[in-house]
C-alpha cells in the first residue's frame, strides 16, 4: 500500500508515455470516479429528500438550512484529517473509497436540490397509486422518479461536473499513476523546467471536455418530457 505523502510525490508520467497510460487510463478513471459519485449521491439524495418533501415537520426547515450550511465548509479544511483517516483504514489509492468520500461532500447540495424538484411533483399522483394498492416505495419508483427525471438529471450533472473537475481530492487520496483521473494526470504535460507540450495538452483538453458536453446534450434532449407534468393532474 502506498505510504508516501502526496505532497512529496514525484510525477513519473512524461509526454513520451504510451497513449494508453497517458490518455485512456486517466479518462477512464475520471469516468468511473465521476459517474460513481453521481450515482451514489443521487441515490442517497432521493432517499433523504423524500421524507423531507412528503412529511411536514417543524424540524424540516432547520434541517434543510443545516444541510445548506454543510456546503459552506471548504474541502481543503478537512483534507488533513480525512487523509489521516484513510491512512488508518488502509483506504489510500482506492477508487471506491474516494467515490464514497466525494459523494459525501456532494450530498448536502444534492439533497437540497432534489427536495426542491420533488416538491414540484403533486402528492395527488402518489395518493392515486396508494389507492390502487401501491406502496410508498413503489409510488416513489413508478410515479415520483419518472416525473422528476429532468431534475434528477440536473443533480447528476451538478455532481458529475464537480467530481470530474476535482483535482485536490484525487491528488491527495489516489497516489498511484494507474488510479489517477484526468484532472490530476493533465500535469504530465507540464515539464519541470517550463517546457509544455501544448499540442498534446490541447488535444487532451478537447477529449477531457467531451463527456461533460455529451452529458449536457443528453439531459437537455430529454428535458422536454417534463412538460407532461403540467397536465398530469388534469381531468
Amino acid at each position: 500500500m502506498p505510504s508516501r505523502c502526496p505532497a512529496s510525490r514525484a510525477w513519473k508520467i512524461s509526454p513520451l508515455s504510451s497513449p494508453r497510460s497517458l490518455l485512456f487510463r486517466p479518462l477512464w478513471n475520471s469516468l468511473v470516479l465521476s459517474a460513481g459519485t453521481g450515482v451514489v449521491t443521487l441515490a442517497a439524495a432521493v432517499l433523504a429528500a423524500y421524507p423531507l418533501s412528503r412529511y411536514r415537520s417543524r424540524f424540516n426547515t432547520p434541517f434543510m438550512y443545516g444541510i445548506l450550511f454543510g456546503t459552506c465548509l471548504p474541502i481543503t479544511a478537512i483534507m488533513v484529517p480525512v487523509y489521516g483517516l484513510f491512512v488508518q483504514l488502509r483506504l489510500l489509492d482506492s477508487l471506491p473509497a474516494t467515490v464514497l468520500f466525494l459523494a459525501a461532500t456532494s450530498l448536502p447540495m444534492a439533497i437540497w436540490m432534489t427536495r426542491n424538484f420533488m416538491d414540484s411533483v403533486p402528492v395527488a399522483l402518489e395518493e392515486a397509486a396508494w389507492v390502487d394498492g401501491a406502496s410508498r416505495l413503489a409510488g416513489l419508483r413508478s410515479i415520483v422518479l419518472p416525473l422528476m427525471g429532468p431534475g434528477l438529471g440536473v443533480v447528476f450533472i451538478f455532481v458529475f461536473i464537480q467530481a470530474w473537475g476535482n483535482f485536490f481530492v484525487p491528488f491527495v487520496l489516489l497516489l498511484s499513476e494507474g488510479s489517477q483521473p484526468a484532472a490530476v494526470s493533465i500535469f504530465s504535460f507540464f515539464g519541470q523546467h517550463g517546457a509544455v507540450a501544448y499540442g498534446r495538452l490541447a488535444a487532451f483538453s478537447i477529449l477531457y471536455s467531451i463527456p461533460v458536453l455529451a452529458l449536457y446534450a443528453i439531459v437537455a434532449r430529454g428535458s422536454g418530457n417534463s412538460l407532461a407534468l403540467s397536465g398530469a393532474v388534469r381531468g
